[in-house]
C-alpha cells in the first residue's frame, strides 16, 4: 500500500527497508536453529546414532544453510546494487529468496523435530511429527496469508 504523497522512489526505499526489517527476524530463527544443528555433532550421542539418523541431521543441516543463503540474499543484493537504483529488482528477487528460503527454514525446522523424535520416541513418532510440523508450517506461513488476502 502506498502513502500518501509519496513518490516511488521513497515507496521503494520504504519497501526495502521493511523486506530487511523482516529479513532479521527470520535470520535469527535460522541462527539459533543452525548454532543448535552444528553443536550436536561434537556429542557422543551423535557418534552413536544410526546412519538413518546421522543422514536426517545432515539434511536439517544442509537445508539450514540453504535457508540461511536465500534469507540473506537480499541484504547482500541491495549492499552491491543500492546506489544503481536497483530497488525495484531487488524487492522482486528479494520476494522470492525469502519466500523460499521461509520453506527451506520450514522444512530444517521440520527435519530437525522429526530427528528428535525418531530419537526419543522411534520412527512413528518421527513420521507423526514430521507431518503435524510440516502442515503446521505450511498453513501458518503460506495458507494463511492467501485468506488474509480476501
Amino acid at each position: 500500500m502506498n502513502e500518501p504523497d509519496e513518490t516511488t522512489n521513497q515507496r521503494l526505499t520504504r519497501n526495502v527497508s521493511e523486506l530487511l526489517g523482516e529479513l532479521r527476524v527470520a535470520q535469527a530463527g535460522v541462527q539459533i536453529l543452525f548454532g543448535f544443528l552444528l553443536s550436536v555433532v561434537f556429542t557422543d550421542q551423535f557418534r552413536h546414532a544410526s546412519g538413518f539418523e546421522k543422514a536426517l541431521h545432515l539434511a536439517a543441516v544442509v537445508l539450514a544453510v540453504l535457508s540461511t543463503a536465500l534469507l540473506t540474499a537480499p541484504a547482500a543484493w541491495h549492499r552491491f546494487l543500492f546506489r544503481e537504483g536497483k530497488r525495484e529488482v531487488i524487492l522482486r528477487a528479494g520476494n522470492r529468496s525469502v519466500l523460499a528460503g521461509l520453506g527451506l527454514l520450514a522444512a530444517a525446522i521440520t527435519v530437525t523435530v522429526a530427528l528428535i523424535a525418531k530419537v526419543v520416541y522411534g520412527t512413528v513418532a518421527m513420521a507423526v511429527v514430521a507431518v503435524v510440523v510440516a502442515v503446521f508450517f505450511a498453513v501458518l506461513w503460506f495458507v494463511v496469508p492467501g485468506h488474509l488476502r480476501g
